[in-house]
């Protein structure tokens, strides 16, 4: 049995190449600025929890997006509130 031979692809329109290959890092992400990051203080004994129950679900979402570990997420989170 042969294998099958592989396909040359030859690139014939360079300028389209180039931007195709620039926009593949651009990431562009959306906030609701109505979104509440941080959590209100329930007035309950213990720790107040930092931030919202949105706020976490996005950084899992995120997290398993990129396949970054938690703390990776929470620096590159907290980068994308300040920029907000």
């Amino acid at each position: 049995m042969k294998k099958p031979t592989h396909k040359i692809y030859r690139t014939t329109n360079w300028p389209a190449y180039n931007r195709a290959l620039m926009s593949r890092g651009n990431i562009a992400l959306w906030f609701d600025p109505a979104t509440q990051w941080y959590a209100p203080s329930k007035g309950k004994q213990g720790r107040n929890q930092t931030y919202s129950d949105a706020a976490i679900q996005c950084y899992l979402m995120i997290k398993s997006l990129f396949r970054l570990s938690l703390r990776m997420v929470t620096g590159f989170v907290q980068s994308l509130i300040k920029l907000c």
